[in-house]
């Protein structure tokens, strides 16, 4: 079964930066995957950020983050990553990396079955 473990996440003021990274348990190829970036705020429902096709042919970006945050893949290290630049207190929350078999680029988390636990992103000033 496909796991996965986020790494990156903290606290940090407004207006900072953090990289998120998602990298692929076992032997799994995170290239063949559909991968999105989702976040959950306290009180709040799970959220799409970010999505990416295999060979990086289509990303896509919630609203609120687009401008602000990429997506990008490491072959070579079979990670993941979301850099999320010029951050605001409404992007506090856990960020969750999920994949799934899809040449569809979703931020829909009923289209993926396969996440991670999740890494906290607290931004406070």
């Amino acid at each position: 079964q496909l796991h996965f473990v986020e790494s990156g996440g903290g606290v940090v003021q407004p207006g900072e930066s953090l990289r998120l990274s998602c990298a692929a348990s076992g032997e799994f190829t995170l290239d063949y995957y559909m991968v999105g970036w989702f976040r959950q705020a306290p009180g709040k429902e799970r959220e799409g950020v970010s999505c990416i096709t295999q060979r990086d042919y289509t990303k896509k970006y919630a609203d609120s983050v687009k401008g602000r945050f990429t997506i990008s893949r490491d072959t070579a290290k079979n990670m993941v990553y979301l850099q999320m630049n010029s951050l605001k207190p409404e992007d506090t929350g856990i960020y969750y990396c999920a994949a799934q078999l899809s040449p569809i680029c979703s931020q829909n988390q009923n289209d993926f079955h396969n996440w991670g636990q999740g890494t906290q992103v607290l931004v406070f000033a």
